[in-house]
């Protein structure tokens, strides 16, 4: 009997982590909130959308996102208004955001604030 092959290596973490120990990272974060999915009055950042946001020394800032369902009629766009809202922050040289679809995006990823507004709790 063999052993099935993994697509994953088991107990990685399907998000990878973000480089929170950068002194960049506060700011990002905080310019992630200033973007909002126009369907939603909650910012991308506390619904969950945003998994990584990952930080070089240089100041090269690379976030990966998802969406909350594949069809959003922003798709194109919303990956823009990220970047146009981390680039103008002192310090960051270069922004590159990808989206993702693995893992989807559920309601479980948003923040506690993001329930509360939507009135979830």
């Amino acid at each position: 009997m063999t052993a099935e092959p993994k697509d994953k290596l088991e107990g990685a973490p399907l998000i990878r982590p973000s480089t929170t120990d950068h002194p960049l990272y506060d700011p990002v974060v905080e310019a992630c909130r200033t973007v909002f999915d126009p369907e939603i009055p909650v910012n991308i950042y506390d619904l969950g959308l945003v998994y990584t946001i990952d930080i070089t020394q240089e100041g090269d800032v690379g976030v990966v996102m998802t969406l909350t369902a594949p069809g959003c009629p922003v798709a194109g766009e919303m990956p823009g208004w990220l970047a146009d809202a981390i680039e103008p922050l002192p310090g960051v040289k270069t922004v590159d955001v990808e989206i993702t679809w693995d893992p989807p995006w559920g309601m479980d990823m948003m923040s506690d604030e993001a329930r509360l507004e939507l009135g979830f709790m």
